[in-house]
């Protein structure tokens, strides 16, 4: 996984080694430093190319998939459109099952790189734009019948240890070579809680001094232990409400951070703003909780933050009116 300065063989050479900025406009006097991690420069504008490359590649060494067999996963959209660039190059069909709460772009998205997209209604309870675990519960069942009755493959994000292995082995390691090994922090916003297993476990081997914070929306932070009291909040891709997740590892947490999603959205629009980053909700609440670090018990120290996908895919949400 990586880049090339000569010609890629295919878009799939193209995933990884996203740039590493410096958020100097955003943090303006702020005692400390933001390092973003622009993971929406992938090819299918998110970090998840990175899992759908790895999932698939150690599926095939390992004889799990095979030629002709079709592949089937759940996604917000973020994973979804990075199993179908793999796949449309690799030549497997895919199937993404969806939830009809997230914005209409991903799946417009999906479909137009050859994916089959099944949309599944949300609960009664729920919103357009806010994606509960119950929600997300009705997409898993589909995916499970849609695996069974295809013989499919089943690209299970929240449960493939080749997850937590593309950051580990390949998001970290790039950070820790483009910082020199010089950074104090990680602030990740959970949904699967793969790229904050993969990120963490790499770097407190990296240095154990490295603080490693899980972020979550305020109303819905079960992993820190408090009660849900509104599981359908506006940041898309996670928060989930669900206290079991399979990758999610609590020895590699030195805090917890509640962002509100009034937080988040502000913080996404300031960095398109003033650092001309056009990004998702999560990377809002990202910063917002390095800025909150850098405000209380980390100040003046340097923090890591992923941007895991494109603004673009939220122009039909109440991020950008």
């Amino acid at each position: 996984m990586g880049r090339s300065n000569g010609i890629l063989k295919s878009a799939l050479g193209a995933i990884g080694d996203t740039p590493l900025v410096e958020l100097a406009r955003l943090t303006g006097k702020t005692p400390g430093r933001v390092l973003a991690k622009l993971e929406y420069l992938n090819p299918g504008s998110s970090k998840k190319d990175r899992i759908a490359l790895q999932m698939i590649e150690e599926a095939e060494e390992e004889g799990k998939l095979v030629p002709g067999q079709t592949v089937v996963e759940l996604t917000s959209g973020n994973t979804g459109t990075g199993l179908a660039i793999v796949c449309a190059i690799k030549g497997y069909a895919f199937v993404a099952v969806m939830s009809k709460g997230n914005s209409t772009e991903r799946a417009r998205m999906m479909t137009a790189l050859g994916a089959e997209v099944i949309l599944v209604d949300q609960l009664p309870s729920s919103r357009p734009g806010q994606v509960s675990g119950g929600d997300l519960e009705l997409v898993e069942n589909m995916a499970q019948k849609l695996t069974a009755e295809r013989n499919a493959f089943r690209a299970d994000q929240f449960r493939l240890e080749s997850h937590v292995r593309a950051h580990f082995l390949h998001t970290a390691e790039e950070i820790v070579r483009q910082t020199n090994g010089k950074f104090d922090a990680f602030c990740d916003f959970i949904g699967t809680a793969g790229s904050y297993a993969g990120c963490s476990a790499a770097f407190k081997a990296h240095d154990p001094e490295v603080k490693c914070f899980v972020v979550e929306p305020d109303t819905c932070a079960v992993l820190s232990g408090e009660p849900v009291t509104n599981p359908n909040h506006r940041i898309q891709g996670g928060g989930y409400s669900m206290s079991s997740l399979p990758l999610f590892n609590p020895e590699v947490v030195d805090g917890y951070i509640r962002i509100t999603e009034e937080e988040a959205i502000h913080t996404s629009r300031e960095l398109a703003r003033k650092e001309g980053i056009f990004a998702g909700f999560s990377a809002g609440a990202n910063v917002a909780a390095a800025m909150s670090l850098l405000g209380g018990e980390l100040s003046g120290a340097t923090i890591v933050v992923l941007l895991s996908d494109s603004g673009l895919k939220y122009l039909s949400t109440d991020l950008w009116l």
